[in-house]
């Protein structure tokens, strides 16, 4: 009975994480057009494991928003060849999780929100971007 109804609360809890990421949207930086072109080719290497309603993974997504940043993301709970990427490579299924793909073949595997959003700050951040909604 215990099991079930933390289900229900994690059901509901992140159908309302959920609704509240679509409720409030985030602004954005603006971005020239050469300088989106010129980001939208450095973020070809980068792809976010994520689950839906991990409240975690949503503030990753919303900075990701923010920053008008194009990456690939890959569902960890609903896709079974992610989640076993996630695990083969990664070394263990934990969310929110940054691939930074590299011309070598050791990838680099970003594991906290933190780090991952501080991270898109210093690469793709503009001290200087004006913010529009």
């Amino acid at each position: 009975m215990k099991k079930i109804l933390l289900k229900l609360l994690r059901f509901f809890v992140g159908k309302s994480i959920l609704f509240f990421d679509f409720l409030v949207p985030t602004g954005s930086i603006s971005r020239e057009e050469t300088d989106k072109s010129r980001v939208d080719s450095l973020t070809q290497n980068l792809t976010l494991y994520e689950f839906r309603a991990c409240p975690f993974c949503v503030k990753v997504r919303r900075k990701i928003r923010y920053l008008q940043l194009n990456i690939q993301t890959k569902d960890a709970k609903r896709d079974p060849i992610a989640r076993q990427e996630l695990s083969d490579n990664g070394g263990k299924i934990k969310v929110p999780c940054l691939r930074i793909s590299k011309d070598d073949p050791q990838d680099t595997w970003m594991y906290e929100s933190s780090d991952i959003i501080r991270y898109l700050e210093e690469h793709f951040g503009k001290k200087d971007s004006q913010q529009t909604s």
